[in-house]
């Protein structure tokens, strides 16, 4: 191999004149070189040892009109995020008015008694700071992130958009127009519409961003009426991430939500309607085809909700290794499969949506519709095989690394570690639990991972929305024991029972 550079190197220095061969040898030079160093590292170094992550101290206090206020002092950068929790979501409003608790979200910052949407949108900027409002399924929120010398400033403008949004009409029916413009492309991705179509024939639940039909119905009334029961000190934790003591925030949090008050709470006050409402409705032998002709690319989906599994438990963290180890990342078991060694999808991977009582999970990856049935089957033997064979302890410490890895990188920004700590409040967790997230994930043992893939295990129903003409022939050879049922994307009713008419 030396010899073989001292070669190229007379060459190079033979090629000066010409610059074209003088570039055709130097990637030729770098290819030696790169296949050296190959050569000499035949195996991938060990994972480290697991790394503690510096977690401040969460102190909370309550204001007297019930407002709960949670500060982490961080001093390493002059940031500050503040963070409003409503515990009220997608989950406290009704199917038929679907969307209402995002809208109302986003309202917020579109203008107020005393400023304009632009007005709020240069007011923040000329802090050089950021602000954002929206709604998921357990909660709502607004948040502003700003250097520490302006965030008396910051809050003044932040406050106001909580304390007195004027939920114009002329605003709202921009909001809806955007809203219904996304909506109608969105459905024509497979993807999207996959999870639109499983938020409720899957998982029991209506879709948090609402149906084109709902989003009509919508009315400044339905919006004023949601935020007057759900925008209470007493639903809501104020979350203060960065430089400040929780002295300041004390007094700062006094000056700007200290007169916040709301009426007696009504007999349909806090509630949580979507929650537990509904039951899935599809057989887990069922593939649901949804069949959207011309589709670039075909979604294939597996669901599943898993009732008995609640956030609050040590279950929480065996399904974090056991995601990490099916589809959390570029290494995981799907993205390996599918994606690196047949190349048969730009990427494969998994997720659980977390609630306070049960946790939907899902697998799911794009690919050519023709390939559809061979990922669906690649899916779930994957999934299958976590169950049949236990993890050995090769695969299972360097999972828990990257949990532990990313972990600690959501620990490092204000807004994160704000995120981060909202998402424990919305679902009822106790705060403290995040010093011991390392600790319980790295205890996660190879007989817990194949216990719990044994709940997931063929009870999932997969889902494939895309160009069904392009791939019915082999449906049957690739998934040979489930029952099919093809529904066309246009006869979906996404308002209805089931999602379709026929």
């Amino acid at each position: 191999m030396t010899r073989r550079f001292a070669r190229i190197a007379e060459i190079l220095k033979d090629c000066s004149k010409s610059s074209r061969r003088l570039s055709i040898i130097t990637l030729a030079f770098l290819s030696i070189a790169t296949t050296a160093t190959g050569l000499a590292q035949t195996e991938l170094p060990p994972p480290g040892p697991t790394k503690s992550a510096n977690i401040p101290a969460i102190r909370e206090f309550q204001l007297p009109n019930g407002l709960r206020v949670a500060v982490v002092e961080k001093k390493s950068v002059p940031l500050v995020t503040a963070y409003l929790l409503i515990r009220s979501g997608a989950d406290s409003e009704s199917e038929e008015n679907a969307g209402l608790a995002k809208i109302t979200a986003t309202m917020l910052t579109r203008g107020t008694a005393s400023r304009s949407a632009e007005k709020i949108a240069e007011d923040i900027e000329f802090l050089g700071g950021s602000i954002d409002s929206g709604a998921g399924r357990l909660s709502s929120f607004v948040t502003v992130t700003v250097t520490t010398g302006k965030l008396a400033s910051a809050l003044s403008i932040f406050s106001d958009v909580v304390l007195r949004p004027k939920f114009a009409e002329e605003e709202l029916a921009f909001l809806k127009s955007q809203t219904l413009d996304e909506l109608k492309f969105s459905l024509t991705q497979p993807g999207f519409l996959a999870n639109y179509v499983a938020s409720k024939a899957v998982f029991g639940e209506h879709p948090v961003g609402g149906t084109p039909e709902s989003i009509r119905k919508i009315t400044s009334a339905d919006i004023k009426a949601f935020y007057k029961d759900f925008y209470r000190p007493a639903n809501a934790t104020l979350i203060f991430v960065g430089d400040i003591s929780p002295l300041t925030a004390r007094s700062l949090s006094m000056a700007v939500f200290g007169s916040w008050h709301s009426e007696p709470e009504r007999e349909n006050g806090v509630s949580h309607i979507g929650e537990n409402s509904n039951k899935p409705v599809l057989d887990p032998s069922l593939v649901l085809i949804i069949d959207l002709p011309n589709s670039g690319q075909s979604a294939v989906n597996y669901f599943l909700r898993l009732a008995s599994v609640k956030r609050n438990s040590p279950d929480y963290y065996t399904a974090s290794v056991y995601n990490s180890i099916l589809g959390g990342g570029y290494s995981s078991r799907l993205n390996q499969e599918i994606r690196i060694k047949r190349g048969l999808s730009y990427g494969a991977g998994s997720s659980f949506q977390w609630r306070a009582n049960y946790v939907n999970f899902s697998a799911r990856a794009q690919t050519k519709n023709e390939s559809a049935p061979e990922v669906a089957k690649l899916m779930t033997e994957e999934i299958n095989r976590l169950a049949d064979q236990r993890v050995a302890e090769s695969e299972l410490i360097p999972r828990k690394s990257v949990l532990i890895g990313s972990f600690g990188r959501g620990l490092e920004t204000t807004a994160s570690l704000a995120t981060n700590l909202a998402e424990l409040y919305s679902l009822g967790v106790q705060v403290k639990a995040i010093n011991d997230y390392i600790s319980k994930i790295d205890a996660v043992q190879p007989e817990q991972i194949r216990n719990f893939a044994n709940d997931i295990k063929s009870k999932g129903t997969i889902v494939i929305v895309g160009d069904y003409a392009k791939f019915r022939q082999s449906l049957d050879k690739m998934l040979p024991n489930h029952k099919v049922r093809v529904v066309s994307a246009v006869d979906l009713n996404l308002s209805g029972p089931l999602f379709w008419t026929k």
